[in-house]
Formats: structure tokens, C-alpha cells, sequence
């Protein structure tokens, strides 16, 4: 996500050369530079202008402190007017009513059904509500049974009525039911086309006009780029919708979407989509994004993926098992299961600050734990809780076992050792990190 876009613009900056000012002179070859690269991005060629010559304002004459380089002031800048034009703050829904209604809008294979249930279960898991999906799509083949499939992957019930072609009626119906089985949220999954036409147009204001929704959401393919934002226009013009949620935002897009759909139809991006399983969906934070696509990483979102899958008491159980000597392999099996909750692993790394970059052509599989857990999971129990009982015919045992050699498997019970050792140091000092002893005098 991105990547190009964060190269071309690191690049452009270190064209920028001065001594105390940024100047006219020293800024346009920059900026030119700067807007080259969006345009190359998708982004629309009017956000495009309009940007650099906001940045363009900001910077003219700006003092640049000596403890402060020309080009990392208008990085600063940038990163300012980036988040500015992205919206400058996250989007609350707003659900007022009981049930709140959510209209769903898009056309078809943007990911409106699948993202229907990525947000039941964020409204489920993290909202304490009880949604309702309903399936109002009554033209594609199977649109309701694949709602029903997702439904049943994260345990909500889903409206349908499959004889019943009056959409408008099952909306109702939809939201009638709900009242009766106190669902305090309804999400209304409609018809997609694969073109905007006046039959969809009109379907979709009738169902708007009979339920009153409290969030019209647009869903839009991140990677069909500018056609995603002319789409998104002529939606918002009918529907006048309340906000924008892209999807595949974790695929091969150049980011032209993300940056110019707030500018043009003036609708916050409430979600972005960032992977196939249902808990892939994450709050649009355009400050955040705006240091992604800079190369800062984004140790925020990593930070409360990481808290979202903490787990106190295993904590506490760790700790003790820490003070004791007693942190073993199945113990590391569990945080390894708990990582790869949070999601993609080269996604999560380049959260990280300068990694993005590092790692950018570094292939990281899905699966890159696979290995570790083979080996393991070739131990015995009583292996895996006492490490230290691993001798050259067991270990040969494992390898053999796992699919491995001896090498790997010494490597990982390297690693498994010094990864025990940094935890109980971490541990004896309440938490905080030992002193490295770099920088001593």
C-alpha cells in the first residue's frame, strides 16, 4: 500500500536544498516533483494542484530553525496537509436510533457484503452491540446466501426473505424483526450493479427514504482508483451519503483513491479494509496514513492491535511463569498464535518506524511461522516445557519430524533462548526495558 507513492516522495525531498529559508526557487522543483508523483499515484489532477499549491503557501518564506533542515520542514508540512486532505481526523459512526440503521451502498464486487461483516463484527466484538445483517440484495445469484455465510462466520443472524423481490418491503420487514428480537443495529446490505444505473439509482433512495438510516456508507474498491472517486461522486449525489469505506486497501493500489475522494464528494473515510478475514478492518485515521504513506510506519494502530489481543490473566500467568524458569516452548507457541492474530506480518513490521522501507522487497509470507510451529509441535511435552533436555538425537527426532534440519532447529532454540532471557531481564526491572550500553562514556 502505497509504496511507490512513499518512494517517489522521499525522493522529492531530497531534491529540496537551502540554507536558513525555504524560497521559491529552492521549492518549485520540489513541489513539481511532489505533484508528479501523485498524479502517478491516481490521485485527481485538481486534488493534485490544489495540494501542492496549499503546501506551496505554507511554506513560502517559512524560518527554518538551524537545529532543522529545509527539506525535513516540508516533510512536516506535507505531513500536515496530507492528513488535512484525507479528512484530519477519524469519523465516528453515528447511531442514534434503535436500532440504528446503516445503509450499505456500491456497486458490485466492491466488497459491500463482505464488508457488511467485517462491520456487524466490529459493532459485535468491540461495540458490545447486537447487529442484524439484512439481505436486500435481490439480483445477484447467491447475494443472499453469501451473506448468510458470513453471517454464520462470526455468529449473526441475517434477515432474508428469498421469494420476496420488493426491496424497500424487506428492508422494512428487516428492521421490524430487529425491533422485535432487540438488534440495536441494522445493516443493510443492498443490490450492487456493475455500472451506476438510474433502476439502482432509484432502488437504493427508495429504501434511504423508507428507513430514515442513521450511516449511509459507500463502499468503494480502493484499487480502481480514480474511477472509484467518479463513482463516488455520482453516489453522493443521489444518496448524499455520510461516508466512505475502502476496501482492498491492503492490495496493489497506488493510494489515488484514498487521498482524493474526501476533496472531491467532501464525505469522511469512516473504515478502510485491509485483508480477507473478518476482522481486517480498521478505522479510517488520516494522521495515521498520512505518516504510513510518508514512510513514518504507524506504532499507534500497532500498538492497539497489540492491545486488542492482550490477555491479562495470561499475563499474569506468563510473569509467574518467568519468576519460576518455567516459560517454556508451548508458551511461545501462544504468542506466537496471539501475533499472528493481529494480521499480516509484513504489514505489521512496516508499522514500525524506517522498517517499511527496509523490508520493502523482503518477501514474508503468510505462513512464516509455519516452520517454528512444525518444530515445536514435533517436541513431547515434557520437550517443550524442559528446553534444556534437547540433546543431538532428539533434536535430529524433531528435525526429521518437522520437515527441518538440525541447523533450524538449533537456530529457533537459540532464539527461544535469548528471547527468554530479554523477558526475564525485562521482568526483574518491572517492566521496562534494560539498558543496552550503547552510548556510554
Amino acid at each position: 500500500m502505497f509504496e511507490s507513492l512513499t518512494e517517489r516522495l522521499e525522493r522529492s525531498f531530497k531534491l529540496l536544498k537551502g540554507q536558513g529559508r525555504i524560497t521559491e526557487i529552492n521549492v518549485a522543483e520540489t513541489l513539481k516533483d511532489v505533484r508528479r508523483a501523485l498524479l502517478d499515484a491516481d490521485v485527481n489532477y485538481k486534488t493534485a494542484k490544489t495540494f501542492t499549491d496549499e503546501v506551496k503557501q505554507k511554506a513560502m518564506g517559512m524560518e527554518v530553525l538551524t537545529s532543522v533542515k529545509p527539506n525535513e520542514l516540508m516533510v512536516k508540512i506535507v505531513h500536515d496537509e496530507l492528513a488535512k486532505l484525507m479528512g484530519g481526523q477519524a469519523s465516528e459512526l453515528q447511531l442514534k436510533s434503535r436500532p440504528a440503521v446503516i445503509l450499505m451502498a456500491g456497486l458490485q464486487g466492491s466488497g459491500k457484503t463482505t464488508f457488511s461483516g467485517k462491520l456487524a463484527n466490529l459493532l459485535k466484538s468491540k461495540k458490545g452491540k447486537n447487529p442484524l445483517l439484512a439481505a436486500c440484495d435481490i439480483y445477484r445469484p447467491a447475494a443472499i446466501d453469501q451473506l448468510k455465510v458470513v453471517g454464520g462466520q462470526i455468529a449473526v443472524p441475517v434477515y432474508a426473505e428469498p421469494d420476496n423481490k420488493n426491496a424497500v418491503e424487506i428492508a422494512r420487514n428487516a428492521v421490524e424483526f430487529a425491533k422485535k428480537q432487540n438488534h440495536d443495529v441494522v445493516i443493510v446490505d443492498t443490490a450492487g450493479r456493475l455500472a451506476v444505473d438510474e433502476k439502482m439509482m432509484e432502488e437504493i433512495a427508495a429504501i434511504k427514504a423508507a428507513l430514515q438510516p442513521d450511516e449511509i456508507l459507500f463502499v468503494v474498491d480502493a484499487m480502481t482508483g480514480q474511477d472509484a472517486v467518479n463513482t463516488a461522486k455520482e453516489f453522493n449525489d443521489r444518496l448524499d451519503f455520510t461516508g466512505v469505506i475502502l476496501t482492498k486497501l491492503d492490495g496493489d493500489t497506488r493510494g489515488g483513491a484514498a487521498l482524493s475522494i474526501r476533496s472531491v464528494v467532501e464525505k469522511p473515510i469512516k473504515f478502510v479494509g485491509v485483508g480477507e478475514k473478518m476482522d481486517a478492518l480498521d478505522v479510517f485515521h488520516p494522521t495515521r496514513m498520512a505518516d504510513r504513506i510518508l514512510g513514518m510506519g504507524d506504532i499507534v494502530s500497532l500498538v492497539e492491535k497489540a492491545q486488542e489481543q492482550y490477555d491479562e490473566a495470561e499475563a499474569r500467568k506468563m510473569a509467574q511463569k518467568l519468576a519460576k524458569n518455567q516459560f517454556g516452548f508451548d508458551d511461545f507457541l501462544n504468542q506466537i498464535a496471539q501475533v499472528k492474530k493481529m494480521g499480516n506480518i509484513k504489514d505489521l513490521a512496516a508499522m514500525i518506524p524506517g522498517v517499511g522501507k527496509a523490508i520493502k522487497d523482503v518477501d514474508i509470507p503468510d505462513d512464516a511461522f509455519k516452520s517454528v510451529e512444525a518444530i515445536i509441535l514435533s517436541m513431547t511435552p515434557y520437550e517443550r516445557q524442559h528446553p534444556a533436555v534437547l540433546n543431538g538425537s532428539r533434536k535430529q527426532r524433531i528435525a526429521d519430524g518437522s520437515g527441518t534440519n538440525v541447523q533450524e532447529v538449533n537456530r529457533l532454540i537459540k532464539q527461544f533462548e535469548g528471547m527468554r532471557k530479554m523477558m526475564q531481564m525485562v521482568q526483574s526491572r518491572g517492566g521496562k526495558m534494560p539498558r543496552m550500553g550503547f552510548g556510554r562514556r
